[in-house]
This record gives structure tokens, C-alpha cells and sequence, in this order.
């Protein structure tokens, strides 16, 4: 397994403090997940997106699964070797998957310790794949780089979107990106009734002071960036499409 500290003695680097607001956050949000049938086996997880039919969440990553497919096939275009980071990496299931594009070194973060225990356990084979305990913010990566940052599904528990995309631009190389993907922006105008929603959403399962750490963004957060969208559901091309992501793919490059 790669690992970017030759000190480093286990494929999970572990940060010397972990603050007690993470713990308590972490406490309940491993017990939504259980709630919501998110928490896998490893059988489970070594093949995810892959899920059978039958299962409640099977539609949800069949999409993923097509960010997936888009997000390596951009990647294995880049010329050189890439290190990617992958910042709420989770169980690991899309840090192991990029780690399998040829040329790239994965590095998985996550404030989360125990859904990173399991992804440590499960890909511990993976040659090019370490995971961190630790929050970017702390400076627990200080002195290291990275070709491509990845958020997938973990951005909006920032909540300030400027401020964390600046964060990371202290760790990208020159030329760099970041890829915010499995987010959805909304317009300014559903932004009060996204965090009702999100209010709504937790409450129903007992936990609606969580809704005070899940953050709803706009298009317009990202002014003072040079950001792309590569995937726009409201495209031409996707505006009719059954099943289709409602989560947009934006690239932010360090330029």
C-alpha cells in the first residue's frame, strides 16, 4: 500500500488530537446511516457501485456509479502521475476506485474513523491507496501537494464553500483541480426550501440538530473561482432524461 510518510506504520494515519464536536459528530451520523441502510458489509463494500437489484439504495448508485465512469475516464486523460486526494472519503469505496487508474496515488480523508477503519480493512491490498484521520482545516496534510481534489457527497458539511476551496488550494499543485461531485448546487431561490427540506430530513429520524451541520450552496458561492460545470442536469441533452443526477460535476482549477 502506498503510503506518502515512509514513518507511517499503518495505511491509516491516525492525528495526534481529535476534537469532541467530531466524535459526537460522528456518533450520529454513523447512526443515520444505519438508519438509512447505508452502513455496508465488506462484501458489500468491496463491490460497490455495484448493489443488487433489490436493494433500497440500488437506483442511487447506478448514478454514482455513472460519475464514477465520467470522473476515471477525465482522469486517465491526464499526462504524468497524479496524486488525488479525496477529501470524506467514507469507506473508501471511490478513493479505491480512482487508486485503480493507472498513474495516480490516492490519499483518502475523513473525519469519520469508523467507516475509515473499514476501508482500511477492505482495500489494504490497494498498492496506491492511504487514508487519513484527520479534518483538512487542522494542517494535519501541511507540506504535501496534490494534482486533483475530490469532493463526492462531502462538501456540503463545510460551511463556508469559499473558505475550504481556498483551504485546498494551499494543497494543490500548480494547475491543480478540485472535483465537487454527488452535491447538488440550487438556486438562490431554493436555497429556503432546501434547508427546510434538509430539516424535514433529519428530523424524521430523530436527529434535526444535524440539519445545523449540512450546508445547501449555490452556483453564485463560486464567483470568485474559475470554475467549470462538466456535468449540468438542466443541460439540453439531460433535461428530459429519466433518472438522471440532479447533482452537477464542478471543477475548480488553481490558476
Amino acid at each position: 500500500m502506498y503510503l506518502p510518510d515512509s514513518s507511517l506504520l499503518t495505511n491509516i494515519t491516525v492525528q495526534g488530537h481529535t476534537r469532541l464536536g467530531d466524535i459526537l459528530f460522528e456518533k450520529k451520523y454513523i447512526t443515520i446511516r444505519s438508519l438509512e441502510n447505508r452502513l455496508y458489509t465488506d462484501a458489500e463494500l468491496a463491490r460497490l457501485p455495484e448493489l443488487p437489484a433489490e436493494h433500497p439504495h440500488y437506483k442511487e448508485w447506478q448514478l454514482r456509479k455513472r460519475m464514477l465512469h465520467r470522473l476515471c475516464r477525465y482522469l486517465a486523460k491526464r499526462r504524468g502521475a497524479t496524486e488525488i486526494l479525496e477529501i470524506g472519503c467514507g469507506n473508501g469505496w471511490l478513493a479505491h476506485h480512482l487508486a485503480e487508474t493507472p498513474g495516480t496515488l490516492v490519499t483518502g480523508l475523513d473525519i469519520n474513523f469508523t467507516e475509515l477503519q473499514q476501508a482500511a480493512r477492505v482495500f489494504s491490498s490497494d498498492p496506491n491507496l492511504c487514508f487519513v484521520h484527520g479534518d483538512i482545516r487542522s494542517g494535519i496534510l501541511a507540506g504535501r501537494r496534490f494534482d486533483v481534489i475530490v469532493f463526492a457527497a462531502s462538501i456540503e458539511y463545510f460551511p463556508s464553500l469559499k473558505r475550504i476551496i481556498l483551504t485546498c488550494m494551499d494543497y494543490l499543485n500548480a494547475g491543480g483541480e478540485i472535483h465537487i461531485v454527488d452535491t447538488r448546487f440550487y438556486r438562490i431561490t431554493q436555497i429556503e426550501w432546501a434547508r427546510k427540506r434538509t430539516k424535514a430530513y433529519y428530523s424524521s429520524f430523530g436527529y434535526p440538530e444535524m440539519a445545523d451541520q449540512h450546508f445547501n450552496f449555490t452556483l453564485n458561492d463560486l464567483k470568485s473561482f474559475h470554475y467549470s460545470i462538466l456535468y449540468d442536469p438542466d443541460a439540453v441533452r439531460y433535461r428530459f432524461a429519466r433518472n438522471k443526477n440532479l447533482c452537477q460535476w464542478i471543477r475548480v482549477r488553481n490558476n
